[in-house]
């Protein structure tokens, strides 16, 4: 069944803030689930937290907008609170930048002539926030790198010299998940990235090039962050891999 058919449409997470401007008069609604007919309306300003758990939003009507995916740990710099403040929510932008700022924006943006002339837009409104807070941690910065490059969770706690619960609290506050968490998303990316590539790639085979246990391990990984088994998945071939049709 098309997103047209059913008005909704399943967004996977992937494990990043996002800021987005709706610039037409319909605001972000989301479902608890596929047996909610209402909904909870967000607004047309929004920051989504990172997030381990697909989430079911309206798509019934479109227009223009524009957002932004947070790089892990740019939360303070370009929104001025923690992630960890953000997390599994979605958040109306004016309770932390305030309604006039916001307004101020959307204005700008509405007046904007082109896609591009709107990036710049507001690729100069987060810039502008910049200099009033201070760089990324070094420890999550460092540790971002070497999750980066698939090390393991307790190497990257030991090179630091931290216990793990420091480590784990300076981490989760600073990107909105835990370092866990956070990896076990790096590896669910690549695999969605792999079957944008190779679509047609066994499971059995995915499984094991992506380091997961085995084919029932993936499909536990898969279930829990998608919603959906692979099998479905790949039945819905969803354009863009993380927006999937309901």
């Amino acid at each position: 069944m098309s997103c047209a058919a059913t008005g909704r449409e399943l967004v996977l997470p992937t494990g990043a803030i996002h800021v987005v401007f709706r610039l037409y008069d319909r605001p972000l609604r989301v479902f608890k689930d596929g047996g909610d007919a209402v909904g909870a309306v967000v607004g047309c300003s929004v920051i989504g937290g990172a997030r381990a758990r697909p989430y079911l939003r309206d798509v019934s009507v479109s227009g223009p907008s524009v957002g932004a995916l947070l790089r892990p740990g740019a939360a303070e710099l370009m929104i001025g609170a923690p992630a960890g403040a953000f997390s599994h929510v979605h958040t109306p932008l004016e309770e932390v930048w305030g309604a006039g700022a916001v307004a101020e924006i959307r204005e700008h943006l509405s007046e904007a002539t082109s896609a591009c002339h709107r990036l710049d837009v507001f690729e100069a409104a987060l810039a502008a926030r910049l200099p009033r807070v201070r760089g990324i941690n070094p420890l999550v910065a460092r540790a971002l790198a070497r999750f980066g490059a698939s090390c393991r969770v307790g190497d990257v706690v030991r090179e630091c010299g931290y216990s793990h619960r420091h480590f784990t609290t300076v981490f989760s506050e600073t990107v909105g998940l835990e370092p866990k968490t956070y990896c076990r998303l790096l590896r669910f990316g690549r695999v969605l990235d792999r079957l944008t590539v190779e679509p047609g790639i066994g499971w059995a085979d995915l499984a094991a090039a992506e380091g997961y246990a085995d084919q029932p391990h993936l499909n536990r990984e898969f279930l829990e962050f998608a919603g959906l088994s692979p099998g479905c998945y790949r039945q819905r071939a969803p354009i863009f891999p993380r927006h999937v049709p309901v």
